[in-house]
């Protein structure tokens, strides 16, 4: 049995989900947001929870069924708190600054790389040196984050570069005479 899919997922004050189908819409303070579960679990909505059982007991079901009940909870918390993710900068020269709906990046190219900021998320730079990502759709949230971080990933020799804030960069030692 499912450890995560066996807990209903609750509905915070100001939360309403519906179900019509295997869709599952959820409606909060900061949007809406939907997901198509396969028909391998049946979703219902009762007593201020969201509750998810297999409809049977094959592996693909049992597989689904954690699963669903996860991406239920990932829309229930992206309508209430959103999905956040932070980079941060490493590098002399290097910096970020937004200007409208254009991420600027100084990354030691010969050129300033522009980076267009997809709907659904915002992209704030409170410190040059810093790129906080955030939405309601964690997928989305943290695609962006990769695809800013894909343009100057951390080098082990001297670490500089975008990395995520905490994230640990294995430390090669260069060359010797």
């Amino acid at each position: 049995m499912s450890r995560i899919g066996k807990r209903p997922v609750e509905l915070p004050s100001g939360v309403t989900a519906s179900v019509s189908g295997q869709t599952v819409e959820v409606k909060g303070p900061k949007g809406t947001r939907s997901f198509t579960a396969t028909d391998d679990v049946t979703i219902a909505v009762e007593d201020n929870a969201v509750s998810i059982t297999p409809r049977g007991s094959s592996k693909r079901a049992r597989q689904q069924w954690g699963m669903s009940r996860t991406m239920v909870a990932n829309l229930v918390t992206g309508v209430t708190q959103g999905f956040k993710r932070e980079l941060e900068i490493q590098g002399v020269g290097y910096r970020a600054q937004i200007q409208g709906n254009m991420l600027k990046l100084n990354l030691g190219y010969s050129h300033d790389v522009n980076f267009e900021v997809p709907q659904g998320v915002t992209v704030t730079t409170p410190k040059q040196t810093e790129i906080v990502v955030e939405g309601i759709d964690q997928q989305q949230v943290g695609q962006v984050a990769a695809n800013i971080r894909e343009w100057r990933g951390p080098e082990p020799y001297k670490g500089k570069g975008i990395r995520y804030k905490g994230e640990f960069i294995f430390r090669k030692e260069g060359k010797k005479k």
